[in-house]
């Protein structure tokens, strides 16, 4: 095994899209492979990022229309041309590239028409070929509905299957098989692209497995009722006659939001999942351990209780707690799998019993060091010197601030009077012997200290950024998911920096 969640070891978090490149957003060529190398000589051991399937609405990487495929916007351009099926020439980098910033339409438009013209070529001679047959063999739990899904959106203009022409919403076997004749070169067109990623995608990972580097991912625990997912095993998700959810995710109210979060997924039938030896969930964690040494499962709470909610409420005020077979769901996906690698996302109101399932399975839980000083009895979870070792630490997540932002919030709140933050504010400098300019260091330090085997940090932490440069803001529907680093970010002094701090705390990767 080149990765362990159980080493005592330190990585990075940084998605795909989030690395520098000609155009408009970072994907799996050079760039990708340049910092694996930087994680290398800055004695890392993995690689975090967040999920890597289709991008949903408001380009946000936990929405997606299939759990199963890779986003296109991944696929290198570069290694394209490598490979023979775009040309040097064709390869114009766009004038209005940003460095510093994702633009997701300039993005999808430029890479798509690049895409098209390799895909053209690549259709007379690739569907003969042996990797691509096998592709299709190896792929075909799920590649074939996904295929037939994307042509029939590109038609109707809309993922809302369930308002489809009635054969095609119920998959009249008939329909679906007319389908797939008279739209039999948009759909290979499609698996080119997916054959692409996923080759792309597995030389990415060999690189990295080679020089030690592994590869985390993340998997959001629910899927959109719109998704391909939800139309190929409609049976296995609550829904009316119609197919429309009867009931939708969120979390209840709290100090933070008096409404609670109306999230609005489909939710599962875990009882026809059970039923059915939990088959699609061990296919879908199956293609995520494919992809990934390790994969943190998004709101673990989720496998021990749901909080349901009618479909057409206005807010998750009026859900209820409901249970899942999580320990008979592990207990199948531990039998599928030899040592599966999870790290389990127990944020948020974690019981007893989630501790336990958790605990139960051995996987580890996460930590994160800006949760450790509000004064609430869940900070002392946080608290870096009493992290236990099966933990996964970090100073934040994709969901938080900057380490930097973080701490001038506080800061901030503090001079205008506020008694929390201004409690909050003695407690980390108590701590930390916190300044602004060093904190984003001084927190990454107390984190390595942990005894947790394993600590995170993301890169605009190690770059001491603030909070205009954090990647999502949870509740805002706008803005997120468009960070970038810059090339000129990744320098020697702070490859020298990161791996003097990770030798200092026992955490080098040689």
């Amino acid at each position: 095994m080149v990765f362990s969640l159980k080493d005592r070891a330190s990585g990075v978090l940084l998605h795909m899209s989030s690395l520098p490149g000609p155009h408009h957003n970072g994907d799996m060529g050079p760039a990708a492979y340049s910092f694996i190398d930087f994680l290398v000589k800055a004695k890392q051991k993995c690689w975090q990022m967040l999920p890597v399937n289709p991008i949903g609405p408001g380009n946000s990487p936990y929405s997606t229309i299939s759990s199963f495929a890779g986003e296109s916007l991944y696929i290198s351009l570069d290694l394209l041309v490598k490979d023979g099926w775009l040309k040097k020439s064709e390869l114009t980098a766009p004038k209005d590239n940003s460095a510093k910033s994702v633009n997701f339409t300039k993005a999808r438009s430029h890479r798509d028409a690049l895409l098209d013209i390799a895909i053209a070529r690549a259709k007379t001679t690739l569907p003969i070929e042996v990797p691509f047959k096998e592709f299709l063999k190896n792929q075909r739990y799920w590649l074939q509905d996904y295929l037939m899904f994307k042509v029939i959106c590109d038609h109707y203009g809309t993922a809302a299957w369930q308002r489809w022409p009635t054969e095609l919403r119920d998959r009249d076997p008939a329909a679906l098989k007319h389908l797939a004749q008279i739209k039999a070169d948009e759909m290979l067109c499609y698996a080119i692209e997916q054959f692409w990623f996923y080759n792309q995608w597995s030389a990415l990972k060999a690189y990295a497995n080679k020089y030690g580097i592994g590869l985390i991912g993340d998997l959001p625990i629910f899927v959109s009722d719109t998704s391909a997912d939800v139309w190929s095993h409609r049976k296995f998700f609550q829904l009316d006659a119609s197919y429309f959810p009867t009931v939708v995710a969120g979390c209840p109210p709290d100090s933070f939001n008096k409404d609670g979060q109306l999230w609005g997924n489909a939710l599962y039938d875990w009882s026809a999942l059970k039923k059915d030896g939990f088959s699609w969930w061990i296919h879908r964690l199956g293609s995520g351990l494919k992809l990934f040494d390790a994969v943190r499962l998004d709101h673990f709470i989720g496998f021990h209780r749901y909080w349901e909610i009618k479909a057409g409420a206005k807010t998750a005020k009026d859900g209820r707690w409901m249970k899942v077979p999580g320990d008979e769901f592990f207990n199948a996906v531990t039998k599928a799998f030899k040592k599966p690698q999870f790290i389990a996302e127990d944020l948020g109101a974690v019981t007893p019993k989630v501790r336990a399932l958790r605990d139960k399975y051995e996987f580890p839980g996460m930590k994160v060091s800006q949760f450790a000083f509000d004064g609430s009895e869940e900070a002392t979870h946080h608290v870096p010197h009493g992290v236990p070792k099966n933990s996964v630490a970090y100073t934040g997540t994709h969901d938080n601030n900057t380490t930097r932002g973080w701490f001038q919030d506080i800061v901030k709140r503090a001079s205008a009077g506020s008694k929390s933050a201004k409690a909050e504010l003695n407690r980390i400098e108590c701590y930390l012997d916190a300044k602004p300019a060093t904190i984003s260091w001084d927190m990454i330090r107390a984190t390595m200290s942990s005894q947790a085997s394993l600590t995170v940090f993301p890169v605009q932490d190690l770059l001491s950024q603030t909070a205009k440069d954090r990647m999502n803001i949870p509740g805002v529907a706008k803005g997120n998911w468009k960070y970038r680093i810059e090339k000129v970010h990744l320098t020697k002094d702070l490859v020298e920096q990161l791996a003097q701090t990770t030798t200092a705390f026992g955490r080098s990767n040689n």
